[in-house]
């Protein structure tokens, strides 16, 4: 039969319920979210729909509101969810594809929901849990054979949007064919990361996520190190989030954390490991007091505001449970590791130190590898399946077994052996065997250690997923600087890579990339610009390099960034009318001139989670690489060409405001909405396949016997966009909202956008627009205002208004 989720259905309406169902509608899947009929309603509201839906429209409210926003589009996408209450409306669920169950973790409360469900679904909808702790044979056994067919665990992470990771874990009856169906779907549809996992208690994730948190944690205790000390040394230098240990559980609740735990601790009566899921009992007695981390205002961690609104931070002392400020924690490992190039040289340098932090990271780590080995078979076939589940659900830069690799197994076998620890037999077979790595390239594919047969096998990835680290590894690079590289991705298309800070746009970036375009014109068909970094954050690029302008305002070299935005200019205009198409593939920030670079490609093939704006104003400046003119290209060329616009105004005022408050997008969705996408230009769930996607893209472009784009002027609002604008600027600056220098910010962005001092509709070329545009970017380096706006940027972060 033909299968496809044209409806599905999320029964329970909290909030992994409320995420689940948010993120099928921003799929653009219609979705009935359904929940129970409160208890506490009056005979007079029992008769009152509005009443008996109280609760699931609370939680569909809650989605709706959610900081970080779990709807992609929150203007459209919440339409696709329609909501009812399991007494009056399970009718419904005989008209969905596959229902989702998300209720309480209660045996009882399951089973007699699956019951009912049982007799309303049609024959063939897929029904799944979102259960971690409760089997699926307990859950499924007095089902219809066809139901048992088709149930199986979907297990999301929270916030549902976000997480890369989706287990799908098999029931004892589940069709290989609806198993199959659901992997393709979630990974392709709903963008998700899949990871094969067995019905055991908090299946992967959890499982080695909890052990490693709870030793985390006993360790601290017993080597007498601090909340801030373990979370400096379990963070980033560890390739770890900024977040750590005891920050990541305040975000995902104390509660939860804790629940997942003794969950763990009931259900695994034979871990070796168990000790360590029983949390320290300072963590119980936090739980107790409802000190549950950023949904109570403290956890672990707090922040106090004194009368003078100054921001102090505090730690929970674990002896006292009292809060207590703290300073800058110093190690010397973790001062060396931050010398070091590479996250397996900054690993190696903390575990194998001698001092305070090296002895305690060594003691968590060795007993977190030893401990993920031992649960092959018991919870996963595969190294591969532990590894992504670690990246994707907690991530982690690394999984257990790329970690171990990373500090070298061999090495850290002999210490863990020479400490008495007890290294699996599977470890040392492995070794016996001549084996140094549990990963490794081969043919332009990846490889990894299977235990149960001895032997390397392929790692299982989407025909449509490709890998720029194996292309490295396969010396599939033709050019290469230390910001950017050009890979072959074969077919004749090249992949334009960045690998700089942050992704930042250089000069040495636009001279190569200037360069690649015409290797690329002698030898290929086409060009994406991808990049699949794996830090976090992991942008696709954040922007120009203020340091380097900074550098040249400081000393007055004004003609040389005059210069170096010619260059840009230049590389921006080769990859808008190269004789082939581009593609550019964005993901995470694409900011400035990241932004910028996607505005110029021909196409765009962007991920979902796209926070994408041209915010140079925030460091006191205006976009400098066509950002300008090509958001006004696309607010009035998008339309029909028999149309003709009569009132500029209102395409002006939306494209400014866009440059004038650095507006950034929540999603894809929502910059196609903003108009930096076009209509042709593609939005994909899944990262991973990216790349994949936008080289599809670029041969399709070449099948259908590409032409580059015509230069053309194109009409612009002229002085009487700039005298509307200008003149609210100063309501604005009159009354305190804006500074002199904002407003001087904003003119200069008006003037360049509006296209200097000309009449309404006037056609422009591109160059005069660049022109003007490059005009104001030096002039406002000019000034001391601009030059420590910018300043600021760099040191924090954060926008310095003057």
């Amino acid at each position: 039969m033909q299968r496809r989720i044209a409806k599905a259905a999320v029964v329970g309406s909290g909030i992994m319920g409320g995420g689940i169902a948010a993120l099928l509608a921003s799929a653009g899947i219609k979705t009935l979210l359904l929940d129970i009929v409160p208890f506490d309603l009056s005979d007079e509201e029992k008769k009152d729909p509005k009443a008996r839906n109280r609760i699931v429209e609370k939680g569909l409210d809650d989605a709706i509101k959610s900081k970080p926003p779990l709807f992609m589009d929150k203007k459209s996408d919440p339409a696709l969810v329609t909501t009812g209450n399991l007494e009056d409306d399970i009718d419904k669920l005989a008209d969905v594809d596959w229902i989702v169950e998300v209720v309480v973790e209660n045996v009882k409360i399951k089973q007699d929901l699956f019951k009912k469900i049982d007799k309303v679904r049609k024959k063939g909808t897929v029904i799944s849990s979102n259960t971690s702790g409760i089997p699926l044979k307990e859950m499924s056994q007095d089902l219809s054979d066809d139901m048992k067919k088709h149930f199986l665990g979907t297990h999301f992470f929270n916030p549902v949007r976000y997480m890369h990771l989706l287990e799908i874990i098999p029931g004892p009856d589940t069709s290989r064919d609806v198993l199959q169906f659901m992997a393709d779907f979630c990974e392709k549809y709903l963008g998700k990361g899949i990871v094969w996992a067995k019905d055991t208690p908090n299946f992967i994730g959890n499982r080695i996520g909890i052990q490693g948190m709870g030793k985390a944690m006993h360790a601290m205790l017993e080597h007498g190190l601090t909340i801030p000390e373990v979370d400096a040394i379990f963070g980033q230098p560890m390739g770890r989030p900024k977040t750590a240990t005891f920050k990541t559980a305040d975000m995902v609740g104390l509660d939860t954390m804790y629940h997942v735990a003794k969950n763990c601790y009931d259900m695994c009566p034979d871990d070796e490991m168990r000790d360590t899921m029983a949390l320290p009992a300072f963590v119980e007695k936090m739980v107790n007091n409802n000190m549950l981390g950023n949904k109570t205002k403290g956890g672990f961690y707090k922040k106090e505001i004194t009368p003078e609104w100054k921001t102090i931070r505090k730690v929970i002392n674990p002896e006292t449970l009292d809060y207590e400020e703290y300073g800058k924690v110093d190690f010397p490992c973790l001062a060396e590791a931050k010398k070091k190039a590479s996250l397996p040289e900054k690993m190696q340098t903390i575990v194998y130190a001698d001092d305070k932090a090296g002895k305690y990271a060594w003691d968590v780590m060795a007993t977190s590898l030893i401990y993920a080995a031992n649960r092959i078979p018991e919870i996963s076939d595969t190294i591969v399946d532990i590894d992504n589940a670690m990246k994707w659900g907690y991530n982690f830069e690394m999984g257990p077994f790329e970690a171990w690799e990373a500090i070298g197994v061999q090495k850290s076998v002999e210490k863990m052996e020479k400490e008495g620890r007890t290294v699996p037999e599977k470890i040392k077979k492995f070794l016996d065997a001549g084996n140094e790595t549990f990963y490794k390239i081969q043919d332009g594919k990846k490889y990894f250690y299977d235990f149960a047969s001895g032997a390397y096998k392929p790692v299982p990835v989407s025909e449509k997923q490709i890998s720029l680290y194996n292309l490295r590894q396969e010396n599939k690079v033709v050019k290469t600087s230390g910001s950017c590289s050009l890979i072959d991705l074969g077919d004749g298309v090249f992949d334009i890579e960045f690998h700089s800070k942050m992704n930042a746009v250089n000069r040495e970036m636009i001279e190569f990339m200037i360069e690649a375009h015409q290797y690329v014109a002698e030898n290929g068909v086409g060009v994406v610009v991808g990049n699949q970094a794996s830090g976090m954050p992991a942008p696709f690029s954040a922007g120009g390099d203020l340091g380097f302008m900074l550098g040249l305002a400081k000393e007055g070299k004004f003609s040389e960034i005059d210069d170096f935005i010619k260059t840009v200019h230049q590389s921006i205009l080769a990859s808008k009318y190269a004789p082939y198409p581009v593609v550019a593939a964005p993901f995470g920030l694409a900011l400035g001139g990241g932004c910028e670079m996607c505005l110029a490609a021909d196409r765009v093939v962007a991920n979902a989670d796209l926070f994408m704006g041209l915010v140079e104003v925030g460091a006191g400046l205006v976009p400098g690489g066509a950002g300008m003119m090509h958001l006004w290209q696309n607010y009035i060329k998008y339309k029909p060409q028999i149309a003709k616009i009569t009132d500029y105004s209102g395409f002006f005022v939306q494209a400014f405001m866009q440059v004038a408050q650095a507006k950034v997008s929540g999603s894809a969705a929502e910059a196609r909405n903003a108009g930096f996408l076009r209509p042709a230009d593609r939005i994909v769930f899944n990262k991973d396949l990216l790349i994949g996607e936008a080289k599809k893209e670029v041969l399709k472009m070449v099948d259908d016997c590409y032409a580059p784009p015509r230069k053309e002027k194109f009409p612009v609002f002229g002085r009487e966009g700039q005298g509307m604008i200008w003149s609210e600027m100063l309501n604005m600056k009159s009354g305190g909202y804006i500074t002199p220098h904002m407003e001087t910010i904003a003119k200069r962005a008006c003037y360049c956008l509006a296209g200097g001092d000309v009449p309404a509709g006037t056609p422009v070329a591109e160059d005069y627009l660049l022109k003007l545009e490059r005009e104001a970017f030096v002039d406002l380096w000019r000034t001391e205002q601009t030059q420590q706006m910018a300043e600021h940027m760099m040191k924090t972060g954060k926008p310095l208004f003057l």
